[in-house]
Formats: structure tokens, C-alpha cells, sequence
């Protein structure tokens, strides 16, 4: 920290009975009373230095009297800083530093002890110890902007606190290896000060890393940070993920355990950090990747929590969809404070990150190179050499490859999101449903972890009836389950029986085909498992088309067959009004359906 002494004389102010007064062998003849305090002093010294002392003596009614009393009872500063202006009058050593330079440069802007009063006056003093020692220091330029919040008017008419961001933002901007003046670095052991009227004490050149104004700036309020990141991104030299990096810092600073106001009362507290919340977020670079995708997602969080702004929450939810790939299920969890909701998590915004993730331009899975026509390209590409066709389809084709690498880790995360979200019981079927079907069919590669959130929303959810459990399985596509979740989908008698039908003839066809007894699906099958609606049809054709070798389980076919017709034909009943299908099967056919897996699985083994 750099420092400046003025005045060679000791001190010689002293306290008698509250009354401050100066050891002097002239008798005092000035009483300056300043914020409930008494000061016995001298004309001379002071009114040959301070203006307004002057005037307020020369317009007092009593100044014929030998002993003038004179009030300031709307000085901006404190009983110190009036005290240090005196001193200076009388020629005492002051010590001026970051600390008090703000509030020294105010007390004595309104005692106007200016040039034109007096040659080398204080005022001119302090602006050259400010302008060319304390803001030439990275550690003093914070010091003196974060003292200016105790005087916010005078220091911005005076223009100290637009000074100090310049001065700041000026060396973050600058290569980074030539500050070494880090607040951040003092801390870990070294020292930086400096007497602006004496010998440098002692410096280290040890070099910074990039960001290592970021913990240094963290401590400045909201207000002052976000003009200071302002002057900062407008340099234009600093690369957005160090201006994401320096958010999160202040965030982490800032923001802590924000989930304690969840439930809270205290509407001063909140709107204090609704405030600072939006400040950040509208700090936040344009460029995709310049905060990392957790963090946004902490913010989301926070924005909810916090009731921020449904513009601030849009924009965050437009920056998470650009980068949604690097998310993790526990980020996505969000939750909701609405009271219109009652699920424990906000998957309202969930789905509004998702159809952000889609309209980001991603384009569909890659697609095979063009057609030649009569031996060559078409037209428009004629003129091209073919090295050069060749390698834009190559370009063309990683771009199209990264697009659908993202869904593919898309698709992933939300199906490990709609598992963490099924167990709630509150939580609409329509919901689930939605952000299922959010994204492409094709990104999903399999169709496991979706029979698990499926699966454990049947196990939540007990009370749907069977077309709800139909809408719900719906999206399932069984000729992507893996063998054991095929397994685990044959014996459970929570799915809708045409799914499970889906699934053993599937797997019987899959089982089929690499025995080697044959080397395609039978036409009738491949239509069971494109089309589910087909299924009353296939089950006829297929006792009809395959041999004994290849379904060795006919008659439990046939069996399978008469129970999918009863499931299908659901307003059949008998003269009693009861179900022809709960006459004919009294048990859980779903048992069946798994020894029929065993026996079909027994048969594939044997004929290996």
C-alpha cells in the first residue's frame, strides 16, 4: 500500500474535558463544533487555508468578537477527517494512504481548501498523491473505490469513483504477467508497499495467472462490480470464459446457501439479492461456452428460489439450451417454489431448456454423401474440383456429427432426469410425457433407461387407469431394449399387456436370429414390431409362417394370442356384465408370459 506524509511538525493536539484543542502559547480563538464535537483552534492557520471558514466568520454576526464560534453541522465526512485538515493548517504530519484518502479529499473539497486560497493547498496535494500513486497500484485503486460507497454523492462529483473503475478495469486489460499487485497474492505472503514521498519497501515479480483479478474484485459491491466488469468487457481484451469464471467467483461470494430463502420472510433480504442475481446475469457474455453450464444452471436455481424475473430466467434458460450436452441430472434439478405447484421440482423450465436445446440450429443425425448423377455431381458442383467436394462433405459431415453428439448426450441426460422426477406422486402424466418425447426419436440409441423412468413412474403412479398406462408406454420402442431389461419387461405387471407381447416377440425373433436358423425377421414379425396396431394380425400370421423349429412354443403362442384379442376388444363383455378376459384368465396372465419367455429361451438354447 502506498502511503504520503504531509507537515513536519509533532502533534500537538490534545483532549481536555470532550473539548479537542492545540498546545499552543497563543490562546485559541476559533470554536469549530463539527458532529457533536468541540474544537478550540486558531484563526489564522485555518481561515488562511480554508474558504468556507472564511466566509462562514466573515457572515457570522458576531465576528467583531474576539472568540468566534462557527457550526458545520452538514459536513459530509467524520470527526477524523476534519481533524487531519486541521493538522495540515498547522503544519502537524499527517499520513495519508488508500484508507482515508476518499473521505480526506471530501472534508477538505467542503472546508474549499483550494489553490485560490493558498499555493500548495491540500486539495491539489491529495489529487496528485491520487492520480499518480494510488491509482497507479492495483491493490489501492480497490481500496479507494470501495471507500467511496461511505460517500457516494461527493465521490461522484468529484469524479474519484469513475477514476478508480478506469484505473482498475485499465490493468485487468493490461497483460496480466506485468501486475503483481494482487490483493489475492499479498495475502499468500507478499507485500507491495510503497511510500509516495519515500523509497519502495518491497516487491515480488512473481507472474499471476489469467483470472487473478477476479478473487480481488469479489469484494466490491454489486453496484460498483457491475460498472467496473462493465469497463472491462467494453476493452474487448479480455476473453469471455475469464469473464464467466470472475462471475461465478462473485456469485460464490455473494450467493451463498440461497436455498435458505426458499421459505423466507424477510422481503428486504430477498429483493437485495433478486438484485444482485439479475446484475450478474446481465453481465453475462453473448458467447456460447464464457460461463460454464453448471453455473447457469446454479443461477436458474437461484432465479427461482429468488423470484427473479421471468426475462432473467428466459435468458438463462436460452443459455443452458445452448450448451445443455454438458449438464447433469443433478443440475437439472430445480426446484420449484411455485405456488401453483405442487411437485418438488420446476419442470416447466426443464421443458423450456429443452425446446431452447432444439431451436439452437442443431441439425439432424449425418447423412450419407451426395448422389452422382450420369457420373458426376449435379450442376451447381461441377466446377469444383473434387478434392475440394470432398472436402466440404467432410467438414459438412463432423459439424453434422458433433449436432447429433449432442442430442445423443441429451437424450441420455433426460432419461436419467425422468427417472430422478418419476417418484414424485404429484407430478402430471402429461409432464413426463412431454419431456420424454422432447427430443428426436432418433437420439436415443436404446430405449433402457427409458423403460426404467417408465417403469419407476408405474411404481409412483399406482392409480392410472389402462389407457393412461398405454399413453404412457407409448413412446417405448421395444426393438430397442437391451436382454435384460427385455427380461425385466416380460414379467412386469404393471406395463400394458400389448408392450409386454411386443417385448417376448421381439426377443423371440431376436433369440431366433442368432441361433442361425434364419437371417431375417419374417415379414409378418418386422409389421408387429414397426407397427403395434398390427399386433392382432401378426399374432394369426405368424403360427401360419414359421416352422416348429423356429417357435417351438405354438400352443402358448396361440394362448398369448386368444388373451391380446380379449385385451384388444375391451368393451366385450358376458351377460353378467363382467370382462370376457377376467372370466377366462382369473390369475395374472403376466406369469404365463414369463414362463412362455422361459420355455422360448430354453428352446433357442437347445437348438445352440
Amino acid at each position: 500500500m502506498k502511503f504520503m506524509k504531509l507537515g513536519s511538525r509533532p502533534d500537538t493536539f490534545f483532549t481536555t474535558e470532550a473539548v479537542r484543542s492545540v498546545s499552543s502559547e497563543i490562546s485559541s480563538d476559533l470554536t469549530v463544533q463539527v458532529k457533536g464535537s468541540r474544537y478550540l483552534l486558531h484563526k489564522f492557520p485555518l481561515l488562511s487555508k480554508c474558504l468556507r471558514l472564511q466566509r462562514v466568520c466573515f457572515e457570522s454576526p458576531e465576528k467583531t468578537s474576539q472568540h468566534q464560534i462557527v457550526q458545520l453541522p452538514d459536513f459530509p465526512c467524520g470527526i477524523e477527517d476534519f481533524e487531519l485538515c486541521a493538522k495540515f493548517c498547522y503544519g502537524i504530519t499527517i499520513t495519508l494512504s488508500a484508507h482515508n484518502i476518499v473521505s480526506v479529499r471530501c472534508a477538505a473539497e467542503y472546508l474549499q481548501m483550494t489553490e485560490d486560497v493558498e499555493k500548495g493547498n491540500l486539495i491539489c496535494k491529495l489529487e496528485v498523491f491520487l492520480n499518480s500513486c494510488v491509482l497507479s497500484g492495483w491493490r489501492d485503486s480497490i481500496l479507494t473505490l470501495q471507500t467511496t460507497k461511505s460517500f457516494p454523492l461527493w465521490s461522484e462529483d468529484l469524479g474519484i469513483t469513475s477514476r478508480c473503475i478506469e484505473a482498475i478495469a485499465s490493468k485487468v486489460l493490461a497483460h496480466p504477467i506485468k501486475m503483481n499487485l494482487s490483493r489475492s497474492y499479498s495475502r499468500r505472503g507478499g507485500r507491495d508497499d510503497v511510500s509516495c514521498n519515500g523509497s519502495e519497501s518491497l516487491r515480488h515479480n512473481k507472474p499471476l495467472s489469467k483470472d487473478w483479478w477476479a478473487e480481488d474484485l469479489a469484494e466490491l459491491s454489486i453496484d460498483l462490480y457491475w460498472r467496473t466488469m462493465i469497463a472491462i468487457k467494453s476493452g474487448g481484451r479480455v476473453l469471455s470464459n475469464l469473464i464467466g469464471d470472475a462471475l461465478r467467483i462473485y456469485a460464490s461470494r455473494w450467493l451463498p446457501n440461497i436455498s435458505k430463502y426458499a421459505n423466507h420472510s424477510d422481503s428486504n433480504s430477498i429483493g437485495k439479492h433478486r438484485l444482485l442475481l439479475e446484475s450478474i446475469i446481465s453481465l453475462l457474455p453473448a458467447e456460447k461456452g464464457a460461463a460454464s453450464c453448471s453455473f447457469l444452471l446454479k443461477l436458474l436455481k437461484a432465479a427461482n428460489i429468488l423470484k427473479a424475473s421471468s426475462s432473467s430466467k428466459m435468458e438463462l434458460a436460452r443459455r443452458v439450451g445452448l450448451q445443455l450436452e454438458d449438464a447433469t441430472v443433478g443440475d437439472l434439478l430445480i426446484p420449484c417454489v411455485s405456488k401453483t405447484s405442487d411437485t418438488i421440482y420446476d419442470v416447466d423450465i426443464v421443458m423450456t431448456i429443452l425446446e431452447q436445446f432444439m431451436l439452437q440450429g442443431h441439425e439432424s443425425p449425418p447423412t450419407s454423401p451426395p448422389r452422382r448423377i450420369k457420373g458426376g455431381f449435379d450442376r451447381r458442383r461441377r466446377s469444383r474440383s473434387a478434392e475440394n467436394i470432398d472436402l466440404e462433405f467432410q467438414e459438412s459431415r463432423r459439424s453434422s456429427s458433433a449436432s447429433h453428439s449432442s442430442k445423443l448426450k441429451v437424450a441420455k441426460l433426460v432419461d436419467g432426469y425422468l427417472q430422478q422426477i418419476a417418484r414424485e406422486e404429484k407430478l402430471p402424466l402429461s409432464k413426463f410425457v412431454s419431456i420424454a418425447e422432447a427430443i428426436p426419436e432418433f437420439s436415443r440409441l436404446d430405449h433402457d433407461n427409458l423403460y426404467r423412468a417408465i417403469d419407476i413412474y408405474l411404481k409412483g403412479h399406482p392409480g392410472l387407469n389402462k389407457n393412461e398406462r398405454k399413453r404412457l408406454c407409448r413412446m417405448l420402442d421395444c426393438k430397442k431394449l437391451s436382454m435384460e431389461v427385455c427380461m425385466h419387461a416380460a414379467q412386469n405387471e404393471l406395463l400394458p399387456l400389448r408392450v409386454v407381447v411386443q417385448v417376448l416377440f421381439f426377443e423371440q425373433a431376436r433369440a431366433t436370429m442368432s441361433g442361425g436358423h434364419v437371417t431375417e425377421l419374417p415379414s409378418n414379425i418386422k409389421a408387429l414390431l414397426d407397427d403395434p396396431s398390427k399386433t392382432s394380425a401378426s399374432f394369426t400370421n405368424v403360427t401360419n409362417v414359421t416352422n416348429d423349429d423356429q417357435w417351438s412354443a405354438s400352443g402358448k403362442i396361440s394362448t398369448l394370442k386368444m388373451k391380446l384379442n380379449e385385451d384388444l376388444d375391451e368393451n366385450y363383455v358376458d351377460g353378467n356384465g363382467r370382462s370376457k378376459a377376467s372370466c377366462v384368465f382369473p390369475t395374472r396372465p403376466k406369469r404365463m408370459f414369463s414362463k412362455l419367455w422361459s420355455s422360448n429361451r430354453s428352446v433357442v438354447s437347445e437348438k445352440n
